[in-house]
């Protein structure tokens, strides 16, 4: 672990002296010319409440725009409105036809202030202790997954050698918190939604550590910026060799985006907080900030397996081509980021919810299985690395035979002896 918060890489990588220009550079040259005006022995302490700071600020607004660009294009999707009126104040200085132009931007903040002004209610026979921490420390364990993130070339705040495995430990507490919030609110819809989002998160953890370890075994590292950098290379400058261009690696990383859909409690795995059976789930007892709370968690969680999956499928901070290596990287990475965020409200807006023996029968008997063979298939495409000419359309065929016979073979399999939905309505 370096002592800086943001860890300087360059070096280390085949690109950087092309590619670390000065905008490459500029965080890191704000940073240490504020840092520079501090005495020298209280330097090290700014350095990390720097990187705090800028991830609770970067993430938060992050957090906050999101929420408004998913209800617009779940509204667009839906073919109805989404949040377009919150504006500016009516006594604002602004002349009239100027105030409308935010197309309600400002609606998280208005959530914001709604969320801390209402009323905190208590039930009376609560664990208040533990109903109270249970929307902290959910908060607290997933902002944790941000430290290992590299978000640029030069920009991470905590390099690790085994930081994939402190991103799934970490990840891994806010299971705790869930059951925690079920149990303190002393209801019994909350703890039956807080024994079922566990069960959904104890089934869908294993498929996407699977889904994982295919890249760690070809990479041959826990560390995620030396992932990202065993994916900077292309051929002819034009194609990019970004693991998802493999057939293990598309497969894991479909495997990935399921998992980490059941995760985040998304659409269609959203089941812990299904309102039709069990009210509002775990959170049925909070409100207020408390509440506002849980929900900033959920996207937290959503946009770290998103920064995950861009890193170890997407290339991270890797431009497509080698021509664009100019852009900054950390561009890069939001850009892909955004991506895999608009992928998840698309398809929230598009699935129906799953029943609950639906969705472990998905994990366990298809997607725990599917991920193990792709394991072995990205042993198989480690152990053929060196093969070249004819062979290497071999290695293709063999591996995407891999993945595709067995996707086949067990889709009949889960849906046999299952009659198909039928839908009755009353007249």
């Amino acid at each position: 672990m370096n002592s800086s918060g943001l860890s300087l890489l360059s070096a280390h990588l085949p690109v950087a002296a092309a590619a670390d220009g000065l905008l490459e550079r500029l965080p890191l040259t704000l940073r240490d010319t504020f840092v520079q005006w501090f005495p020298a022995p209280t330097q090290w302490l700014l350095h990390h409440l720097i990187s705090i700071v800028g991830i609770l600020a970067i993430f938060g607004l992050f957090f906050a725009f999101t929420t408004v660009a998913e209800r617009k294009l779940l509204g667009r999707l839906q073919n109805r409105l989404g949040p377009n009126r919150a504006g500016v104040p009516k006594f604002s200085f602004l002349p009239f036809h100027l105030k409308h132009k935010l197309f309600g931007l400002t609606q998280p903040f208005a959530d914001a202030v709604k969320a801390l002004t209402k009323e905190d209610i208590v039930p009376a026979a609560a664990d208040k202790l533990l109903h109270f921490l249970a929307p902290v420390l959910v908060v607290a364990f997933s902002l944790l997954t941000f430290a290992v993130l590299p978000f640029g070339r030069n920009l991470i705040p905590v390099e690790l050698d085994a930081a994939l495995l402190y991103f799934f430990a970490a990840g891994s507490a806010t299971e705790l918190t869930i059951f925690m919030a079920g149990w303190a609110s002393r209801n019994k819809y909350s703890l039956l939604s807080a024994m079922r989002a566990l069960a959904q998160v104890i089934s869908y953890e294993l498929p996407l550590l699977l889904s994982v370890i295919p890249v760690v075994l070809v990479a041959g590292t826990l560390s995620t910026q030396e992932i990202v950098v065993a994916q900077g290379f292309w051929t002819f400058g034009l194609l990019p060799h970004w693991f998802i261009f493999t057939p293990w690696g598309a497969a894991g990383f479909l495997l990935f985006l399921v998992a980490a859909l059941a995760e985040s409690n998304r659409s269609p795995f959203d089941l812990p907080e299904a309102e039709s059976e069990l009210i509002a789930g775990h959170l049925t007892e909070y409100s207020g900030f408390k509440y506002a709370l849980f929900f900033m968690a959920e996207y937290f969680g959503l946009t770290a397996l998103s920064g995950l999956g861009v890193t170890l499928f997407l290339g991270g901070w890797q431009a497509p081509c080698a021509f664009l290596q100019f852009i900054p990287s950390y561009l890069w990475f939001m850009g892909k980021l955004v991506g895999m965020i608009v992928f998840f409200i698309w398809v929230r807006g598009t699935l129906l919810r799953l029943r609950i023996d639906q969705l472990t029968r998905l994990s366990w008997q298809f997607l725990v299985p599917l991920a193990l063979i792709n394991l072995g298939n990205a042993a198989f495409w480690a152990l053929t690395g060196a093969w070249s000419g004819p062979l290497q359309i071999v290695r293709w065929a063999v591996s995407a035979a891999l993945i595709v016979v067995p996707f086949v073979l067990m889709g009949r399999s889960l849906t046999r002896g299952q009659a198909p939905r039928t839908y009755r309505y009353a007249t």
